[in-house]
């Protein structure tokens, strides 16, 4: 069934008026929504909601360039840098300590989303609608919503950053809050659309952000004699250690968040796609772009703390101004390829907009019969009025609030590992709500195990029933996952160092004390959650 006809069975659905009553308010709001979809349609919007794409529906794996150019563009832009500038800016390391530091947690981060993008092309599914087989129909909505806040996280910096860089190219003269309007505008306009012009506009944004990323880099050369000039030597050691600690779980939450949408981005693949494939593509595809302007990023930052002028112009225009400085000596033309550098801005915000009205639509059923565009627009309202309030405290929102998205992530993943490896691997049989007992070879096709022989399917995918995505009867109860992220949560208490909380593990750090949270709590997740599955399967069978 094509999207079109999804769209049209949903509307009729919500459109029935079971009483008199229903023929209101109501029920003329829904109609006029449906004719502005069906126009909306007609102009190539995307109007498939959370609906699963069959086999039969998907492309080829000629998609992999489009896909490649999506993560250039959205993974190597300001909203990877930014976070980098904190390394030698707030946290106070020295530029040899940040790079060990940042590389090393962003490449683990980069392994975590790859793993989580293979779930697309088995599924067919929107990552959120993939995590129903762990945590249940209604339980799967608080990860949802852990999902939707980080990407909104990151909209409202990108916003911020964005308008921080037009006010420091213009002299003030283009007020911040103008220039945080301007990055949500042109981002909204193209996350309406969908999946396939959203990549074919990351893809061509690519090379002229790169490219000015790469004039960055001479145009600030000559100051890169600066880079070892500042030495913390003075500093107490231990309370180095710990802001090492909460740089590496900063960088690391960087590229492993991208592991709530990034399979809403192989969705279109062949269902045979393998998934070494597609994990070397997402780890690769983030590695390579972050790191390109995480180095970068760490450059301008050191150089800052040795030089005042840049130091000054941080200070007063954030991120932006630290770019600018790093372009003024070539004049206008160093202007606008700052101008250029807010592309990638947009085209980061251009991916969290698309991917968060999908985790909206999976709240309720209600929510589900909300056409995507329109969530999308009240996506774009929320991030643009919180970027709005908080454009005064960009350092406090980076540096206290995006490292706690990286949080729940690590939980995520350790649960969705043991799922794969230990239960959907050797404890199937247990799945007898997803599965109703029967030989395996009643249970799977003729086809599908040849298939299987041939690898041209991977056992995975056959050990889940993507066909019930939607049913809530079959789905797992979700208990095990539920009752582990809690765990988990427990050890993010005892071991996170925010402004707002350093736990009793964390303060052994020195004085700000060293953030451990994604380490421990995936820990604590890790264990109970295999036992806690095994029971969980035993009692429901599912």
């Amino acid at each position: 069934m094509g999207a079109e006809k999804v769209e049209d069975i949903v509307f009729e659905e919500i459109e029935k008026p079971k009483t008199d009553e229903g023929q209101g308010v109501f029920a003329k709001v829904l109609t006029k929504i449906s004719a502005a979809s069906k126009r909306l349609d007609a102009m190539g919007v995307e109007m498939r909601g959370i609906q699963r794409i069959p086999g039969y529906e998907r492309g080829t794996s000629k998609q992999f360039l489009s896909v490649a150019g999506l993560w250039l563009s959205a993974a190597g832009g300001l909203s990877s840098m930014s976070s980098y500038f904190l390394g030698p800016l707030l946290f106070e390391l020295t530029f040899r300590q940040s790079l060990v530091s940042g590389l090393i947690s962003m490449a683990l981060g980069c392994a975590v989303a790859g793993y989580l993008s293979t779930m697309g092309p088995q599924s067919g599914c929107r990552q959120m609608v993939t995590a129903r087989y762990l945590f249940g129909w209604y339980f799967v909505k608080f990860v949802s919503l852990a999902s939707i806040i980080g990407v909104m996280g990151w909209s409202i910096v990108n916003c911020v950053v964005g308008g921080q860089m037009l006010a420091a190219v213009s002299d003030s003269k283009i007020p911040l809050w103008v220039g945080i309007i301007i990055v949500t505008a042109v981002s909204f306009f193209v996350a309406i659309f969908g999946i396939k012009q959203v990549l074919r506009v990351e893809t061509f944004l690519s090379v002229p952000v790169l490219t000015c990323f790469t004039l960055l880099y001479i145009a600030a050369s000559d100051k890169f004699h600066l880079l070892d000039s500042f030495q913390n030597g003075d500093v107490d050691r231990l309370t180095i250690k710990g802001n090492w600690l909460s740089f590496f779980s900063l960088c690391y939450s960087i590229t492993s968040t991208w592991g709530s949408i990034t399979a809403d981005y192989y969705i279109l693949f062949p269902e045979d796609t393998a998934h070494y494939k597609v994990f070397l593509l997402t780890f690769f595809g983030t590695l390579l772009p972050t790191t390109f302007v995480g180095v970068l990023g760490l450059i301008l930052g050191s150089c800052a703390l040795s030089y005042e002028p840049w130091n000054e112009a941080y200070g007063k225009y954030g991120m932006g101004g630290l770019l600018y400085s790093g372009f003024q000596r070539w004049n206008g033309f160093g202007k606008f390829c700052v101008v250029v550098l807010i592309l990638s801005l947009i085209s980061n915000n251009i991916i969290n907009t698309y991917s968060a009205a999908f985790n909206l639509q999976l709240s309720s059923i209600h929510m589900a019969r909300v056409p995507r565009w329109i969530w999308a627009i009240l996506c774009t309202i929320f991030y643009l009025v919180c970027a709005l309030v908080g454009r005064n405290h960009f350092s406090d929102i980076l540096g206290n609030f995006l490292p706690m998205i990286g949080y729940w992530i690590s939980m995520y993943f350790i649960i969705l590992l043991e799922e794969n490896l230990i239960f959907r691997s050797h404890f199937l049989h247990l799945y007898t709500k997803e599965f109703p007992p029967q030989p395996v070879e009643e249970r799977l096709s003729r086809l599908m195990l040849r298939d299987i022989k041939n690898k041209k399917v991977s056992a995975r995918k056959c050990s889940y029933n993507w066909e019930m995505w939607n049913n809530e009867r079959v789905l797992t109860h979700g208990y095990a996952a539920t009752f582990a992220f809690l765990v988990g949560v427990g050890g993010v208490a005892l071991s996170m160092a925010q402004a707002y909380w350093i736990g009793p593990i964390a303060r052994h750090f020195g004085e700000y004390g060293g953030d451990l949270g994604m380490w421990v709590s995936m820990g604590f997740s890790g264990v109970v959650y295999p036992a806690l599955r095994y029971l969980e399967l035993r009692k429901f069978g599912r």
